[in-house]
């Protein structure tokens, strides 16, 4: 019960970060290019991986139970582009998403705000690299 409840603060309070820092302003084909253009490092990405990540997919990223899925077999991460995985990663899934079939909310960057993006396409490629 505990858990579940930290959950949704984390939730809560980082779609409360998202909407007063959001900028709304920047093109978005600019923006996509950018995204586009980030080469991750897979072993950066192992590294932040364990330090956020590991909490619910655990250190081998073969998931927890009731908690995060297992990203080496993952339909979802092998069917996405590494752009969709970025925003993917930027946004979270709330436990409400019908397509959340854990039942916790995976918090916007893991529950780490001071993610940037660059950081975030470690973590991409990391994943890419260990899935099966």
């Amino acid at each position: 019960m505990f858990l579940k409840k930290m959950y949704v603060t984390i939730a809560v309070l980082s779609l409360a970060f998202l909407y007063f820092n959001c900028g709304g302003n920047e093109d978005s084909g600019q923006a996509q290019q950018e995204i586009s253009a980030l080469k991750g490092n897979s072993a950066e990405g192992q590294k932040y991986f364990a330090q956020t990540c590991s909490a619910c997919h655990g250190m081998d990223a073969k998931g927890l139970p009731k908690l995060g899925k297992d990203l080496t077999t993952s339909a979802f991460l092998a069917s996405e582009t590494d752009a969709e995985l970025l925003g993917f990663l930027k946004q979270g899934r709330l436990s409400t998403d019908p397509l959340n079939t854990t039942g916790v909310s995976m918090p916007p960057k893991g529950g780490n705000p001071a993610y940037n993006d660059q950081q975030l396409s470690d973590i991409i490629s990391y994943l890419r690299q260990i899935h099966q």
